[in-house]
């Protein structure tokens, strides 16, 4: 729940922070000059949306798996394990399936 609420505050902040800076730099080129430093509050908001959604992100990410052989064979069967299915080899076998047997 705190994940959500951290995730939703930072993309206001930063949506907040985009039309700052768009009524900024509109309100530059009403003034005729378009070159100019955004200011620091729209930045410093800027990163504290950014680090807010860091944190968001980090605090709602679903929890790690293991990846060990140990957690790995926690869900499968050994059977299922060492089938070793791949090693078959059928090329020989037809001949001796469709033979007469021998009298």
């Amino acid at each position: 729940m705190l994940g959500r609420l951290t995730l939703s505050l930072a993309i206001i902040i930063v949506f907040h922070a985009a039309f700052s800076t768009y009524e900024h730099l509109s309100h530059l080129k009403a003034l005729g000059k378009p070159e100019g430093s955004i200011p620091q509050d729209i930045v410093l908001e800027a990163l504290v949306g950014m680090a807010l959604g860091i944190l968001g992100a980090t605090l709602n990410a679903p929890p790690l798996k293991g990846i060990t052989w140990a957690s790995e064979m926690k869900k499968r069967s050994v059977d299922e394990m060492d089938a070793r299915g791949g090693f078959a080899s059928y090329v020989g076998r037809g001949k001796h399936v469709l033979s007469t047997p021998p009298s």
